[in-house]
């Protein structure tokens, strides 16, 4: 038989000249798989070292913001940063639980790392919205709007007014200690210095106490405000800043019912 002619070999030959299959990827190799994984122990164990063996990332000074009263020395010495540890080391929770134990003054803390040196301690402090007389030294103690007693002083502080629990007068205070306690009333009190407007707190000398619901301010220049009880102080606020407005002369105002004030005197 004749053999495959010119034409029929460059078809065979133009056939098998196509793409070679593709092959799948193989696995990484062993040998990539440990050096990798050599790689990553050793990363790991030089950013330990960084951050808690190394000498760079250490508490070297310490940062107090946010002090009215209180001075940063004060802060600092309660707060007992330890300096020269590392700074990813330091428990910033214990710092603030030592702050708040330390100074009553200190509402609330905020303790930050400031990268790579530093601790930084945010103080807010409690404001008081009145004080009370501290019984045989001759100070006072103030207390904020959660009726927390927070520090003694020498001097009342200007324009936070004075709590007076009236017990002068048979069934009034006196029975209202009794059968509520000090305590319940001095919160009462507080309730309503903390919802005073700003202009009338400024200007309130005492927030007198004869009953649970008997509450009355004092202000400067002579005149009183009948608050009652503390229900309701948010609309007695607003009512009473109204009135105010409308008899500016008045000098004794009524807004233990808040839908019904009124005002006497001029």
């Amino acid at each position: 038989m004749a053999g495959p002619t010119t034409a029929e070999r460059g078809e065979r030959q133009q056939d098998s000249s196509g793409p070679p299959p593709r092959r799948r990827p193989g696995l990484p190799r062993r040998r990539t798989l440990v050096l990798l994984a050599a790689a990553a122990v050793l990363l790991a164990g030089a950013t330990a070292w960084l951050l808690y063996g190394s000498p760079w990332l250490r508490v070297r000074h310490v940062s107090v913001s946010g002090t009215r009263v209180l001075t940063p020395g004060q802060v600092r010495e309660a707060a007992r940063v330890p300096v020269g540890a590392p700074l990813a080391s330091v428990d910033t929770g214990a710092i603030e639980t030592r702050l708040r134990r330390a100074l009553r003054r200190i509402d609330s803390v905020d303790v930050v790392r400031a990268w790579p040196h530093g601790i930084g301690l945010k103080v807010t402090e409690r404001t008081p919205v009145l004080v009370t007389r501290q019984g045989g030294s001759g100070g006072y103690v103030e207390v904020d709007d959660e009726g927390v007693r927070f520090a003694t002083v020498a001097r009342a502080p200007q324009g936070v007014p004075l709590l007076a629990l009236d017990t002068s007068r048979p069934g009034s205070a006196a029975a209202s200690l009794r059968r509520f306690g000090r305590d319940a009333l001095v919160r009462e009190a507080v309730a309503v210095a903390a919802r005073l407007p700003d202009a009338v707190a400024r200007d309130t000398r005492r927030v007198r106490v004869r009953s649970y619901d008997d509450i009355e301010l004092e202000l400067g220049g002579g005149r009183t405000v009948a608050w009652g009880s503390a229900e309701q102080s948010r609309a007695k606020a607003r009512t009473l800043t109204a009135l105010m407005k409308a008899a500016p002369n008045a000098r004794h105002f009524d807004v233990s019912v808040p839908t019904a004030p009124a005002s006497s005197g001029s």
